[in-house]
């Protein structure tokens, strides 16, 4: 069991260096500076790894989320579940039923990113799917009012996901 609990740490701990170095460190997401260093991101770890659980550990952030207000948004990481794109791509078909079960559309939203994230369209090599690319299969819980305060006080939302492809590209060359 120890070493179950080192390697959730490790994953948790390679999840966050992720968003400082990669995400923010690219600027690929303008809004996560700000409650990262706030120290308002949830990064947690499941070691689930049977669709009930994962959906149990959704489940459970969601309700931690909308009791604790001091919780901006929340990294569920997945280190033993979901290991292909594909299983990640159907489970989140799953998730996106949470939601709407627990009577949460309009409150919450999953943002995705997977090892072998690969955007609809593209070569698995292309430079763009890395914008999506974390080191684990990863859930991130987003409330929506707070993404609304937040593209509502952005100059250009929608150049982010163009510059974003021109900054991979750039790495890639």
């Amino acid at each position: 069991m120890p070493q179950d609990i080192e390697t959730l740490d490790r994953a948790r701990d390679e999840t966050k260096s992720w968003v400082f170095d990669f995400v923010i460190g690219h600027n690929l997401c303008p809004f996560a500076r700000k409650p990262f260093e706030s120290d308002q991101i949830r990064f947690v770890c499941s070691d689930a790894h049977e669709e009930s659980d994962l959906l149990h550990a959704l489940a459970y952030e969601f309700e931690l989320l909308l009791s604790d207000s001091a919780i901006e948004t929340t990294l569920l990481i997945l280190p033993n579940a979901l290991e292909t794109f594909t299983t990640y791509w159907d489970f989140i078909e799953v998730a996106e039923a949470l939601i709407e079960t627990l009577g949460l559309e309009g409150v919450f939203q999953i943002a995705t990113f997977h090892p072998q994230y690969q955007f609809e369209g593209t070569e698995q090599d292309s430079p763009e799917n890395r914008t999506n690319r974390s080191p684990y299969p990863t859930l991130h819980l987003l409330r929506e009012s707070s993404l609304d305060k937040a593209i509502a006080n952005h100059p250009d939302t929608t150049s982010i996901p163009q510059n974003n492809i021109k900054r991979m590209k750039a790495l890639a060359d």
